[in-house]
């Protein structure tokens, strides 16, 4: 395509691909479409339009870092399968006697699992535990999820396969030059941020919340509400819900009826008790299902003639409502999502807080815990739920055995093979992999499915967006823009590209900003005549540096409804945790790897 013509010093290859950039991120934060064919429709709009050719466009596909990403599923997946994480929480976590000692002894294991697992599966795992923990030591939850997550996120940078960002900068780099980064690469200055991070939440936790689990609601009397149904055999049918004891019940209270005609009515002893009424109450769990048991009551979720339809093998588990969910601004009773994925609604918690209306006819809000009743045999985690809610416990129950010992073995010999540069990390990698199959740590369906085809989509993706950021010369003008406005000081430099892209992470995916900001980071090193090494570190730490909104890492999302928290509450002290690492960040990197001019 010419690109003779020029607008603000861009050729219009340029200009497509910062209209499809600005797109993709726009289609990507404003609505809820998936983001491996985000980045998929990016990727043929740039080859469509003659922006990439054909071996540039699907260049990402084969990418030594994305293959490693796609490699390191199966390795995670035996040590999720063996128990590793169960092991570590369970010897480490303790009983500490301040809130200082609980925070470290939290986030310490959580840093370092998450430097070799996924962060997500480590805050997933490490979440019930949290809230169980958080009981025995008197503290409110919402004191410890936030700290959780953010020490996930840091110790994610402290090996090159602890977050996606690290290797494709790394692969991304390597490919420049011909050398490859060491698996150790970023540990000392990841090390160093996160004690300056646990530090910082230790002194700044008055900025963190004192608030009240959601699913609290379902341990606490008045604060959920349950709706139940009178079958058409019930023997307390044509008395009044005093007689029958409905009225005023162990553990709650009556706070809506109605009938056959679906008016809700005000509730009095007198009002006499008839086949298909639905009575709604707020209360203790546990006490109202023993009196809807008691009182041949049953679930509210379609008509029920006898008790003998009930099916009995079910179990209770709780779930809440994700970010993008389909459900946001709906109600269950207007949707077929119990009846499509054989659930029944049965509570809704808000914050802690009890919603005063019919569970099936309240609109849900990003964060709403529920209260679903599951076939107890059948696991209802899948994939179909996993963009509308995401359960807090888990049917998977691994045993503790030696396969923990092999997995993690196994684990250990592959990051010490390649940090001593014995052989390449994708062939550690694929070493791992075939020995945790072999070692039956985890099976070939288990491996299958660990494998997270979506994230290596966008993954690829990122990288060939990094490459036509490149190519078509954006790198290079925003390079020297940057340069215009900082000067020639490395260190500005450095700190300014940093910030930005700690700032654009909290709004995109960190792989995406990092795939971005690589070769803008090293245009400008090389303009400025400096080895682009150290600034691609900074930029490392950075573009994983998010804490100030619960959209900036999908760790926040997983604790922002156990934690009951709001959007606030992550800027409060999150703001300030971005300035604090981005500081720490460029102090221990410019130590470590000190600035060299090029040769």
């Amino acid at each position: 395509m010419e690109d003779s013509i020029l607008f603000l010093g861009f050729g219009i290859d340029a200009w497509i691909t910062i209209v499809t950039v600005l797109g993709m991120f726009s289609v990507m934060l404003f609505t809820k479409l998936r983001s491996d064919l985000v980045f998929l429709s990016a990727i043929g709009v740039l080859y469509v339009t003659g922006v990439l050719d054909a071996k540039e466009a699907f260049s990402g596909f084969s990418s030594t870092s994305v293959i490693t990403v796609g490699v390191l599923f199966v390795v995670v997946a035996g040590l999720t399968h063996t128990g590793v994480l169960q092991w570590i929480v369970k010897h480490l976590l303790g009983t500490p006697d301040s809130y200082s000692k609980a925070v470290t002894r939290l986030m310490l294991p959580v840093a370092v699992l998450s430097s070799f697992l996924s962060n997500t599966t480590v805050v997933t795992l490490f979440v019930n535990i949290v809230k169980m923990w958080s009981k025995k030591l008197g503290v409110s939850p919402s004191k410890l999820l936030i700290p959780l997550s953010y020490a996930s996120g840091m110790g994610g940078v402290c090996t090159l396969i602890g977050t996606p960002p690290n290797l494709i900068i790394s692969g991304l780099y390597e490919e420049k030059t011909g050398e490859a980064m060491n698996v150790l690469t970023t540990t000392i200055p990841g090390l160093f941020c996160l004690a300056v991070g646990i530090l910082s939440v230790i002194a700044m936790r008055r900025l963190l919340p004192d608030r009240k689990a959601s699913e609290s609601a379902f341990e606490s009397t008045g604060e959920y509400t349950v709706e139940l149904q009178v079958p058409s055999d019930n023997p307390y049918i044509g008395q009044t819900i005093a007689e029958a004891g409905l009225f005023h019940v162990k553990g709650g209270s009556l706070i809506e009826l109605y009938h056959f005609d679906n008016v809700p009515l005000p509730v009095t002893e007198d009002e006499p008790i008839m086949g298909g009424d639905h009575l709604v109450y707020a209360g203790q769990i546990d006490e109202i299902l023993e009196m809807a048991k008691s009182h041949q009551l049953v679930s509210a979720d379609h008509p029920v003639f006898s008790m003998n339809e009930i099916d009995k093998s079910r179990k209770l588990r709780t779930a809440y409502i994700t970010f993008g969910s389909r459900l946001i601004g709906k109600t269950i009773g207007s949707s077929t999502f119990e009846k499509d994925n054989n659930l029944v609604l049965a509570a809704v918690a808000r914050r802690g807080e009890r919603i005063k209306e019919s569970p099936r006819q309240v609109v849900l809000q990003a964060g709403d815990t529920l209260l679903l009743v599951c076939p107890k045999n059948t696991n209802v985690n899948t994939s179909s739920l996993k963009d509308d809610i995401h359960f807090f416990d888990s049917d998977v129950v691994t045993n503790i055995g030696s396969g923990t010992l092999v997995s993690t073995t196994i684990m250990i010999a592959m990051v010490a093979l390649s940090a001593l540069g014995i052989m390449p990390l994708l062939q550690c990698a694929f070493l791992a992999a075939a020995a945790m199959l072999i070692c039956r740590c985890c099976n070939v369906d288990q491996a299958m499915r660990a494998v997270n085809w979506e994230i290596l989509m966008v993954f690829a993706g990122s990288a060939v967006l990094g490459l036509a950021i490149q190519k078509t010369g954006i790198a290079e003008r925003l390079a020297l823009g940057i340069l215009d406005v900082c000067g020639t000081n490395p260190l500005v430099v450095m700190t300014a590209i940093c910030f930005v892209g700690t700032f654009i992470t909290e709004f995109i995916s960190n792989t995406a900003a990092g795939a971005m900001f690589f070769p803008i980071m090293y245009e400008a090193a090389e303009k400025l005549g400096y080895e682009p090494f150290p600034f691609l570190v900074a930029l490392m730490v950075s573009v994983s540096s998010s804490f100030a909104t619960p959209i900036g890492s999908p760790t926040h999302m997983l604790v922002y409804g156990p934690g009951g928290y709001r959007f606030s509450d992550f800027m409060r002290i999150g703001l300030l945790m971005n300035l604090i690492i981005l500081a720490a960040n460029i102090f221990i990197v410019n130590i470590v790897y000190p600035l060299t001019p090029l040769q």
